[in-house]
């Protein structure tokens, strides 16, 4: 048989039209591979999107009720809307009557986003697995001098015996006209003396926190015994485990019992002369999503 001779050029050309055919289709192979993942990314934004269920809708209290009879926060607080964001105050402004607004629904398992903007003085809170008489859960949202935001505690009938698990206070800065320019921190302790999992430096919270502006607050719960966690500003505060945590207020069973494995979302107005007449706390883009 013939062996047909390639001239050294021939060879150059044809390698040069190999790799370039070559090189097209990996490119090819990649460019549909980068879209497939896109793709599927988007799938996943989009089926991500589809879980969140607003609980406000920004003109009306539809799905929102007050608590139906006298509790210690007061007789229901004062809420309106204003400009398409829900505000609390007591009620009247000044006069120490608060009380709580609550989800008609009852949620167990879920993750909920809220933007907060609280007055400088402002005692508010932010209630899981609460039931009508206002026993609940709290992410605290207590802006005002030795207040915290962020940490949790709960609310039963044992008043000053509930457990907290605030790692520090927030303390404001003023000016000479005593208007609030800063924020700072006092009373450090270590998350394992309050019985958290894991807690935020008080200089990362000061940090992420956004003075006279809107801040979102996260909060994730599971489980018979709750798993908590918060963030700010996708700044995580802190992690609780209802199911281990040595805080020595802490009694699972009996919180379990007052609470039980499911309640409604509350918003509060606190019940006490020390906030500032006419002071609001204001919510917005309110979301939940369920995880079972």
């Amino acid at each position: 048989m013939a062996v047909r001779i390639i001239s050294r050029r021939d060879f150059l050309d044809r390698s040069a039209q190999a790799a370039s055919a070559l090189a097209a289709s990996t490119t090819l192979v990649q460019s549909a591979a980068a879209t497939e993942t896109k793709t599927n990314k988007e799938k996943a934004t989009n089926k991500e999107k589809e879980k969140w269920t607003s609980l406000f809708d920004g003109v009306t209290l539809a799905g929102w009720h007050k608590n139906p009879q006298l509790i210690p926060h007061g007789s229901g607080g004062r809420w309106a809307i204003e400009n398409g964001i829900l505000t609390g105050e007591q009620d009247p402004p000044g006069s120490g009557n608060g009380g709580i607004l609550l989800t008609d629904r009852k949620f167990n398992d879920f993750e909920l986003l809220i933007d907060i903007k609280p007055d400088w003085g402002v005692d508010t809170g932010l209630f899981l697995r609460c039931n009508e008489i206002g026993h609940c859960f709290q992410v605290m949202v207590d802006y005002h001098d030795n207040g915290n935001i962020g940490h949790l505690t709960s609310i039963t009938r044992k008043g000053p015996l509930d457990f907290n698990t605030r790692t520090f206070d927030i303390n404001g800065k003023y000016d000479p006209q005593k208007n609030l320019t800063g924020l700072t921190t006092a009373k450090h302790q270590s998350s394992q003396n309050v019985g958290l999992q894991y807690s935020c430096t008080p200089e990362a919270w000061i940090k992420a926190w956004k003075l006279n502006d809107w801040n979102t607050l996260r909060v994730r719960i599971e489980g018979q015994y709750p798993q908590i966690t918060t963030w700010i500003n996708s700044m995580k505060v802190c992690i609780f485990d209802g199911r281990t945590s040595n805080n020595q207020l802490y009694t699972k069973e009996e919180i379990f019992q007052i609470l039980g494995g499911e309640g409604h979302v509350a918003l509060q107005v606190y019940g006490g002369t020390y906030c500032p007449k006419g002071s609001k706390c204001r919510w917005k883009n309110i979301k939940i999503r369920e995880l079972s």
